[in-house]
């Protein structure tokens, strides 16, 4: 059967609830510890937080499914042209992300600019920006087998790079791991990210190597669903796919931890293997059964139509809660959720609720988007 172009609900619907718990497990309330499973593991193992950025990069393959077959269709040059300029776009949205506001307030109080040599350089949208690019190069000019092997090559080399490279007792550990080798020595411990023990980039550059297999994987699923269409034979073949990729992660796991922090190989086959079956359930929901009451999808798609944008916006929008600041040691950010959301509802279930508010905010600004046909492409 033949590409077609017809855009699936599914694919739609799974973007934009990549999107939502995103923003739900990034934001979650102060004041108290989120619910363990909106946490991400301490390091080896996994939580459902763990799924939503590798569900994220396999939603930008599902959109590369639609996107590449119009690169054929053009001249190298322009192809060479198209990805690189979206790939320095989505990256350097990603870094002045992270730079934001562009200044900081010293010990006096004084605006002062916020210095690039404590900026972050690696992170999400760069990741996603490094993905999309050799993602982009790979199945546009490598046959289907030939991508497959080099998937399988990225899995093992990375694999084989941090036995080798790694600490000699401990290469998975986060001291230990090549990977934070590699970023010191290139990028510094300033810029990285400082939110573990230790200055430690979960979006490092070694590690992006085996996160391209995400976007992968989701890009031959979009062009699987579109070519075999939405039916029971679709949903057993992606469901087959699912748990076999499941199966072998954990078989991995038992050499080479399932980790978010390093991004693991088995933890590339544990995500994709779920987002398919995830997919399959999407499909028959969906488009076999049609079960939308409410017309509940369209509640996701709101967030799909705008991906990106709205991801940002909901960073960009926490770091300027955070730096109003209402006392010499509270914000806009802390007191929302101390005189409101701990009040009503103590302990993890404020936390929660303020991420389900914040989330339903950002909603709410792609709805009007979305009304008023406003689609930011980036």
């Amino acid at each position: 059967m033949s590409t077609t172009n017809e855009r699936f609900l599914s694919l739609d619907v799974f973007r934009g609830m990549t999107v939502c718990f995103m923003i739900i497990v990034n934001t979650p309330g102060s004041g108290a510890m989120p619910y363990a499973p909106l946490e991400h593991a301490g390091w080896h193992g996994f939580t459902p937080t763990d799924l939503v950025f590798p569900s994220f990069l396999f939603a930008v393959g599902n959109a590369m499914s639609f996107s590449m077959d119009k690169y054929r269709q053009i001249s190298d040059s322009a192809v060479w042209r198209k990805i690189i300029k979206r790939t320095l776009l989505i990256f350097l949205l990603g870094y002045l992300m992270y730079w934001y506001p562009f200044f900081r307030l010293d010990a006096a109080g004084h605006v002062i600019a916020a210095p690039l040599r404590n900026t972050r350089i690696m992170g999400v949208l760069q990741r996603i920006a490094l993905c999309y690019f050799f993602a982009s190069i790979l199945v546009h000019y490598l046959s289907t087998r030939k991508v497959i092997i080099v998937s399988i090559l990225l899995l093992l080399v990375y694999w084989i790079l941090l036995l080798v490279f790694g600490d000699n007792m401990q290469p998975f550990s986060i001291l230990g791991n090549a990977g934070l080798y590699l970023d010191k020595a290139v990028l510094g411990n300033d810029h990285l990210y400082h939110g573990e023990v230790i200055p430690f980039d979960p979006e490092g550059i070694l590690s992006t190597l085996p996160a391209i297999v995400n976007v992968v994987i989701g890009y031959y699923a979009g062009k699987f669903i579109r070519q075999n269409g939405k039916g029971y034979n679709s949903i057993a073949k992606l469901m087959l796919a699912g748990c076999f990729l499941i199966f072998v992660a954990l078989c991995w796991n038992m050499a080479f931890p399932i980790n978010k922090k390093l991004w693991s190989s088995s933890f590339v086959l544990l995500t994709t293997g779920l987002d398919l079956l995830i997919i399959s359930a999407l499909i028959f929901i969906v488009e076999i059964e049609h079960w939308t009451k409410l017309n509940w999808p369209n509640f996701f798609v709101i967030f799909g139509k705008n991906t990106l944008f709205i991801y940002m916006l909901s960073e960009v929008l926490l770091i300027s809660c955070i730096m109003i600041r209402t006392g010499p040691r509270s914000n806009l950010y802390t007191d929302a959720n101390t005189y409101f959301f701990q009040k009503i509802a103590p302990g993890a279930l404020g936390a929660f609720l303020f991420a389900i508010c914040y989330m339903l905010l950002c909603w709410s600004v792609g709805w009007v988007l979305a009304k008023r046909k406003i689609y930011i492409r980036v």
